[in-house]
């Protein structure tokens, strides 16, 4: 009826115009509905995370108070070194998922950037690491390596490797960070013993909310390696998994050192 319409001379133009504005105001009214979702989901992000960090940041101080109050040997420090661990891990997974909402809405990660000592950071991550952890990391490592860099996000990128090498890689081996120059590169490898990573695994490793089998039964929102990649992705560097039976896994980052 309405195609009738429209091929009826002055009356079926009318008519077709009128139908074209009713689709170009559905359409304008679909636009907008999908962005007001999305402010209304970023915003609610936005204040969830706030909200759950000020009583963790509560919690956090007064676990480091205690630490400095017990003495070592007391049982009591384990305890709290434990809590302090869970408070830190969960501030973490808040971060992850405020970063993950930014970027899937549009938005890029805001990084402060200096001359950063990679070789200092690796050593200050792999000393934080041991007390976590225990003395599992090994450093292997140039001296007086630098780059231009947000050491708190690169700082996060090297715990966030090294945790999940203590996660999944074989109990009790050594977790191996090497950290060297390679012609106009920096090569950061971080290496763990234990069963490989399937080929189809690697290729969802770096992808949002997306989990290997066998990291399905751990913590986490399966976040942080596509964090990881798009933090060195800002640093005009790149992040790659190698995974072989009998040689373990092997997470490579590079990145551009300091022209001399």
């Amino acid at each position: 009826m309405l195609k009738e319409l429209c091929r009826g001379g002055k009356s079926g133009r009318v008519m077709k115009l009128v139908i074209d504005s009713i689709e170009q105001a559905v359409n304008d009214a679909a636009t907008q509905f999908s962005q007001t979702l999305r402010d209304i989901q970023e915003l609610f992000m936005v204040t969830l995370t706030h909200d759950l960090r000020g009583p963790l940041n509560v919690i956090k101080m007064g676990i480091h108070l205690s630490l400095r109050r017990l003495e070592q040997g007391d049982t009591h420090v384990n305890i709290a070194a434990k809590m302090l661990k869970a408070v830190e891990r969960l501030n973490s997974m808040i971060q992850n998922l405020l970063d993950a909402s930014r970027l899937r809405t549009g938005q890029s990660l805001k990084f402060e950037f200096e001359e950063c000592s990679l070789d200092s950071l690796v050593r200050d991550v792999v000393e934080d690491l041991s007390f976590a952890y225990g003395d599992r990391f090994v450093l292997v490592s140039d001296a007086a390596i630098k780059s231009n860099c947000s050491r708190k996000e690169i700082q996060r990128v090297i715990e966030n490797l090294a945790i999940n090498a203590v996660k999944y890689g074989a109990p009790d081996t050594p977790i191996t960070l090497t950290l060297q120059e390679i012609e106009t590169q920096i090569s950061l490898t971080i290496h763990n013993e234990g069963n490989p990573i399937s080929l189809d695994a690697q290729s969802i490793l770096f992808q949002q909310f997306r989990r290997t089998i066998s990291a399905r039964d751990r913590t986490g929102w399966g976040l942080g390696l596509f964090l990881a990649k798009s933090i060195i992705e800002a640093h005009q560097g790149t992040i790659e998994v190698e995974s072989v039976e009998g040689k373990g896994t092997s997470f490579i980052v590079k990145l551009p050192k300091l022209p001399y």
